[in-house]
């Protein structure tokens, strides 16, 4: 499949239209409702192969984000074979009380995988959390990026490099 036939196939399944509020507080009338393609294994199976050549050289660790990052995640680590650790938003509060799952990342070299960034404040919250483990993250990997800024002023200011399979304009 082309990258201009996976957006079309993610386009028709995941673009909604209506009023939405974002994660960001941004109102928008659009929405890429990203369970949508998330959840057809043959879409999230090319999403995976066409994002694997995005990540970058030297790559010990895939950090999916909670919730949408960790499909991608697990997607890309089965097409990759690297491992990967599943990022809650907060600790939970009882059994082992992480809020990195799966494996040790002290210093290892991770690159976080989210679905759709709009302005990154989660992948701020995110990375901060997991640097605090030890891990040294510089990258970010999404499905699509349609925030109106590129590069993202909040990512750059903390040193990441954000790398979208999908920019907005690639859905027009």
């Amino acid at each position: 499949m082309t990258k201009q036939e996976l957006a079309k196939k993610i386009y028709d399944i995941a673009h909604l239209t209506g009023e939405f509020k974002l994660r960001s507080g941004q109102v928008s009338n659009e929405y890429f409702d990203k369970y949508r393609f998330e959840a057809q294994p043959l879409l999230l199976r090319e999403i995976a192969k066409q994002m694997a050549p995005l990540i970058p050289p030297g790559t010990e660790v895939l950090a999916g984000l909670e919730m949408g990052g960790i499909p991608i995640a697990t997607a890309l680590s089965l097409e990759t074979g690297l491992p990967c650790v599943f990022v809650r938003k907060e600790a939970k509060e009882y059994g082992t009380c992480k809020f990195a799952e799966g494996l040790e990342i002290k210093g290892k070299n991770v690159c976080v995988i989210e679905d759709v960034v709009t302005t990154g404040g989660q992948v701020v919250l995110s990375t901060k959390d997991i640097r605090s483990l030890g891990a040294k993250v510089s990258h970010v990997l999404c499905v699509i990026h349609r925030g109106p800024v590129f590069p993202e002023p909040k990512l750059t200011e903390i040193d990441l490099t954000l790398t979208p399979l999908f920019m907005k304009a690639d859905f027009n």
